[in-house]
């Protein structure tokens, strides 16, 4: 492995144990709103439905990232990284210094978009 794939190995790493911290300190956020309308009022009670809401749909997000910087690991262990898993054209350094876990090159994924488009 290169000196780049370790580069890239580091920053994936670190990228992921910063999305578990995050993960980790907003579990809270997450929690079942209490029913208790004496101590909380209807509006609140909505306002931390909401919150609620958004806190869970942020985690969704949150591990959906985690899992894809997890398969880049992946990626690197079997000297994939970096190849567009469509084609297996290198994908521009540029590219995967943008988004780590990026799995096309710059073509294939201007293919999926005007695919998606119609």
């Amino acid at each position: 492995m290169d000196d780049k794939q370790n580069g890239f190995r580091l920053r994936i790493v670190q990228a992921i144990e910063q999305l578990q911290a995050v993960a980790d300190s907003s579990q809270a956020a997450a929690q079942p709103v209490e029913l208790d309308q004496t101590r909380v009022g209807r509006l609140s009670r909505m306002d931390a439905l909401q919150g609620q809401a958004m806190a869970k749909a942020s985690e969704g997000r949150r591990q959906a990232q985690i899992k894809a910087l997890q398969q880049a690991l992946g990626r690197i262990d079997q000297g994939e990284f970096g190849s567009c898993l469509r084609c297996g054209e290198p994908i521009g350094h540029a590219r995967l210094e943008a988004n780590l876990a990026v799995t096309l090159c710059i073509d294939c994924a201007a293919t999926d978009e005007s695919n998606a488009a119609f």
